[in-house]
């Protein structure tokens, strides 16, 4: 026999699974990366006392101002993330949510991750010294491009090792620096065609750029929506698709005159 259920008793009953789930839940690991702004570093500089561009075979010229690489800083691969830690990084203004598979790659161990982003930045670094000695119709028989960036993993420093490598080996083809004096900083992979590739995490980017001086952003142009989204104040944001479009707009900026594009 089965006896009526008061209002009051239902709806504890209902709400006793609903609780367990949501204990549950707090505590279980979810499959999300917490991220945050990264280091910068001026490719045109030295990074723990090495430089980071080492050029022979053919003279270089000294530069002013910065172009500085950015970078996101995300939790372990095997880190544990709960829902509230997630929902506290959901509502902080220097925190992301990013799904771990887009942060990492996935089935992968930590170790094998590391070497993978390892391999990343080598492929990046080539196609960057590429790209640039093309641009400036120079061989690599000739000349000799090192780069030196510790504990940086990934693509996405592409851009700015072209960058710094014309601004060391031609500046802006007249006498003048690519960067006119300013810290200019940026992301974006390139290949060796000099084609300009999106890579995620820009709106972190972005604070992290800002925080370290930069007045100026370079962004690949399918991210302007996500570099605009928390933009801070004082940086200006120049949308890039190649090579070319970079260095024209970086010349225009300098020089005062032609077209700067935005976002």
């Amino acid at each position: 026999m089965l006896s009526r259920l008061t209002r009051s008793q239902a709806v504890a009953v209902c709400a006793a699974p609903v609780v367990a789930l949501l204990a549950t839940a707090a505590f279980a690991p979810l499959p999300f990366s917490l991220t945050q702004p990264g280091l910068t570093a001026n490719v045109l500089g030295e990074n723990k006392g090495t430089p980071v561009i080492t050029i022979s075979g053919a003279p270089t010229r000294t530069t002013s101002g910065q172009l500085r690489m950015t970078t996101i800083e995300a939790t372990n691969p095997d880190t544990r993330v709960t829902l509230g830690e997630v929902i506290d990084a959901w509502f902080a203004e220097d925190e992301a949510v990013m799904p771990r598979d887009s942060v990492y790659p996935s089935g992968k161990t930590t170790k094998e991750i590391e070497q993978h982003n390892t391999e990343q930045m080598k492929e990046s670094q080539d196609a960057a010294t590429e790209a640039a000695l093309n641009y400036l119709d120079l061989s690599e028989k000739d000349v000799k491009v090192t780069l030196n960036l510790a504990d940086v993993g990934g693509p996405s420093a592409g851009l700015l090792f072209t960058l710094g490598i014309i601004d060391k080996l031609d500046g802006d083809g007249s006498g003048g620096d690519l960067t006119g004096g300013r810290t200019i900083a940026g992301t974006g992979t390139i290949d060796a065609d000099g084609k300009v590739g999106a890579v995620g995490g820009v709106a972190l980017k972005t604070q992290a750029a800002r925080r370290d001086g930069a007045t100026v952003f370079l962004v690949p142009k399918a991210e302007c929506g996500d570099a605009k989204s928390e933009l801070p104040k004082g940086l200006r944001l120049i949308p890039v698709t190649t090579l070319n479009s970079a260095v024209n707009s970086l010349a225009a900026l300098e020089k005062g005159k032609g077209s700067v594009p935005s976002c």
